[in-house]
Parts: C-alpha cells; structure tokens; sequence
C-alpha cells in the first residue's frame, strides 16, 4: 500500500479503481529471489563415486527446480581449481532450467576445488534477497569458512548440504588397504598410504567423523546458516520433503 513519500508514479491506478486504495506496482523483478548454487566439483565429489556425483548433481537440480517453481532466478557455479563457472547464466523459468539441467549432469569431478576462492572469484553475488547454496562434502583443505562468512557479509541466506556416501559414513573395511586420496595427482604424495584396518580404527574414524560434522553445525549456527548432512543411498525425496523442510527451505 502506498505511504507518504513513495513514488506516485508507481500507483497502481487499476487497483485504485476496484478498491479505492493507493496500492504501488511490485514489479516481477522486485520480487524474484535469486538463488545461487555452488557446486564442489573436486574429485572427492565423484571422480570414484559416480553415485555421489551424480547425487550432488542431483541435488544441485532439485533446488534448482524449487527455484523456478516458485518464479525465482537460479544460477549454476561449478566450483573448479580456485574459479566458479556459471556456464548456464541466471535462469528463469522452467524451459530455461530443463535445457540448462540437461547438461550439468555431464560435467566431471576432477582434481582440487577451493571453496573460498572458488566463491571469491564469483562477480554474480548480490547483496540482500538471496539463498545461496553450497553442495559439497567438505573434505577440502581450502577454508571454506571464510565462502560462508563472504556470503553471510553480503547478506545472503546461506544452505550448506553435505553429501556423504555411505562408504564415508560406515566404512565397513578390514585387514590391509591401500588409502588414496582422490584429489592426489602423484601416487607418491604422502596423502596414499598402505595401512592394516582395525576396529579400533573404525572407532576412531566414526568419532572423527561425528566431531567433523558436529563442527560444521556448530559454526552454522552461530551464524544462523542452514546445514544438512545427505546420504547418497537415501531418496533425494527424502531431503526435499524433510531435512529442507525442517530447517525453513520448503516452508
């Protein structure tokens, strides 16, 4: 409704006419929230574990999806090496993100993402009336708290979700194995080992694990960003219809 020292220019003079109020025009633009999803493409994210990739993608789309269901503007960053590529522009509508979605499941996890750096570079972040979305599993040694304190800066809304595969989350090995990291590009880095896994190994792994997870949520909620953790072996439905709607994305 209309308040002293509003542009009268944008009276809504049809309105007036059937409710004999001063309404202004909200303009398409006006109203659109811009949603930005990051994507980690380093090789942790998929370059052994199809499934996982192909999951984050996945889930990249659905929120997508969301997006323009709800008359938003999408866009797309691939986080590789230390840039963000938005090769798809910002979307808006549904015949726009089918073509774009079309394609972003053909890309590939390979080598080293920074998260900080990667978001950094991206020039597309705006200020204020906007999700932005990080996806990724946070095995990096790139500070990605510094991405998040840069986007809590601008004011954006900020979603973190963590894929794990259940390999990650209950890993079920025993005797001798070879551990290779994934992002390694020399086999002789001195991140590859040959080691003899026991149980207490095991336990050891799954407190790690839980400790990792509960840092992630305890540096989200002192900045009231939203954080959720996804297996790759439960139904992206699941995460749609529950994680998101438990932390406010799908109210």
């Amino acid at each position: 409704e209309y308040q002293l020292g509003d542009d009268i220019r944008r009276i809504d003079w049809n309105l007036y006419s059937r409710f004999e109020k001063h309404y202004l025009k909200l303009f398409t633009d006006e109203r659109q929230m811009q949603v930005q999803v990051f994507l980690d493409c380093s090789a942790s994210m998929g370059k052994d574990n199809p499934k996982k990739g192909s999951y984050a993608v996945a889930t990249a789309a659905a929120l997508g999806y969301l997006a323009v269901h709800n008359m938003d503007k999408v866009s797309f960053h691939l986080i590789k090496g230390d840039r963000s590529e938005n090769p798809f522009g910002t979307i808006i509508g549904k015949n726009a993100f089918f073509r774009a979605i079309s394609t972003i499941g053909e890309m590939g996890f390979d080598e080293e993402a920074d998260i900080e750096k990667g978001i950094a570079s991206c020039q597309e972040i705006g200020t204020n009336n906007g999700l932005s979305v990080i996806i990724s599993d946070f095995f990096t040694e790139s500070d990605w708290k510094k991405a998040v304190d840069y986007l809590c800066y601008k004011k954006r809304q900020v979603l973190l979700v963590q894929v794990l595969s259940p390999e990650e989350t209950d890993p079920t090995y025993d005797g001798r194995v070879n551990l290779i990291d994934s992002e390694s590009v020399d086999m002789s880095d001195q991140k590859n080992m040959k080691i003899r896994i026991t149980r207490s190994m095991q336990k050891a792994y799954e407190e790690a694990l839980r400790d990792f997870k509960q840092d992630i949520k305890t540096f989200c909620s002192k900045r009231n960003v939203d954080f959720i953790s996804v297996r790759t072996d439960k139904p992206i439905e699941r995460m749609l219809f529950g994680e998101l709607l438990n932390v406010g994305i799908m109210a």
